[in-house]
């Protein structure tokens, strides 16, 4: 029973002698209600004028590209090149380098029979 009426004795100090801003979410004394003082704050304002704006005429645009002239092979080529290939690999028997040059002759003949 002491220990209750202490404990009560005790609260009720603490009630009596604590700031109402902590109850009101305040951060100590003078910022409950109604205790601000507002003081006027002077703001000194400086006006600069803008420099002109300098407009410049735009570069020529860069010279149109040259390509070199149109590409000389055929679909003709290219099927005279698939022939040329399975042929030189028949006739070197398997060998890779006949097999190359045959499909470098193939495309030869064949870009030079589509008249180009």
């Amino acid at each position: 029973m002491k220990k209750l009426l202490f404990i009560i004795q005790l609260a009720a100090l603490v009630a009596a002698y604590s700031s109402p801003s902590y109850a009101s979410g305040g951060h100590g004394k003078g910022h409950g209600r109604g205790h601000h003082k507002h003081r006027e704050v002077i703001v000194e304002r400086h006006y600069y004028h803008e420099p002109e704006a300098r407009y410049y005429p735009a570069p020529p645009p860069p010279p149109a590209p040259r390509y070199p002239s149109p590409d000389r092979r055929s679909t003709s080529g290219l099927v005279g090149g698939a022939v040329g290939s399975a042929l030189g690999y028949e006739i070197g028997k398997g060998d890779p380098v006949a097999s190359g040059l045959g499909a470098a002759a193939g495309a030869y003949i064949g870009n030079g029979m589509s008249g180009r």
